[in-house]
């Protein structure tokens, strides 16, 4: 029997393959101890999920998610960072070590031209690691084709700041006050060609004040999305959510935090 320090999962992966292939059992000491992982479960093999990020200004989004990936027990690894310019982002993702790539629309002759630069990011060894297998869009402010949602349905998400299909686009904080809506909210979707007009994996929503402003609720929302877009990510790169035609499956029931008595998608409460 061997007893071995492992901190997460990305150390057993390092460590496992120089032991004795006679081993039968393991101690696991501290967080990777609480995963349930077995010799048989590392032989099957447990791999990150190379994902990459699109953005089009600030990224706190992004940062969420790389706060969330860097931790040792996801299953994420994010591996990317795109922008269609030079959005600040970037050097949020630089001092995380993550690749960046900035593709300004203006120097392509084409929406199609700047997709397939896109595409062939998203897809290159040297860039990505053998290409990515998600995809999260995080304040990217282009429509993207349909050819291009094809080549990545199911495996590119969006985060937007409504309860879909409620208020699409932008503005959506004060189309809420106008609207008198009394809970107003955060959804994570699968991306199609339409504008925000995916199938929608789950929300979160809090109660809009009589005092609110479109400011005071866009700050309020924002910390929901930093919130839940990890969450359905992590869920994601599990193999826990999947898109089946239009109809999105949860494969293992809720995840952490949701109401357990709500129909599809899931919904979180604040």
């Amino acid at each position: 029997m061997l007893m071995l320090m492992m901190p997460g999962r990305r150390l057993m992966r390092s460590t496992l393959p120089g032991i004795h292939p006679g081993l039968q059992g393991i101690w696991l000491i501290g967080p990777a101890a609480m995963t349930g992982f077995s010799l048989t479960h590392y032989q099957h093999g447990i791999e990150d999920v190379k994902t990459a990020v699109m953005i089009s200004g600030r990224g706190s989004n992004m940062a969420a998610l790389l706060d969330y990936a860097t931790q040792p027990e996801t299953r994420p690894e994010i591996v990317l960072v795109v922008a269609d310019g030079p959005a600040p982002g970037l050097d949020i993702a630089a001092r995380h070590g993550i690749k960046t790539l900035a593709l300004p629309r203006p120097d392509f002759a084409s929406r199609r031209d700047h997709e397939a630069a896109i595409k062939d990011a998203l897809t290159t060894d040297a860039l990505t690691k053998g290409g990515v297998e998600l995809i999260c869009l995080a304040g990217y402010m282009r429509l993207l084709s349909a050819d291009f949602c094809r080549d990545f349905e199911g495996r590119m998400i969006n985060i937007h700041p409504s309860l879909l299909p409620l208020h699409k686009g932008l503005d959506t904080h004060q189309k809420a006050i106008d609207a008198g809506d009394a809970v107003h909210g955060c959804s994570v979707h699968f991306v199609t060609a339409g504008m925000d007009d995916g199938p929608v994996i789950a929300q979160r929503q809090l109660a809009v004040h009589a005092d609110d402003t479109a400011d005071s609720l866009a700050g309020r929302v924002l910390g929901l999305e930093h919130q839940l877009y990890p969450l359905v990510l992590g869920a994601m790169a599990e193999g826990l959510i999947t898109l089946k035609g239009e109809t999105v499956e949860h494969r293992s029931g809720p995840l952490p935090g949701v109401i357990t008595d709500l129909p599809s998608p899931l919904t979180w409460q604040a």
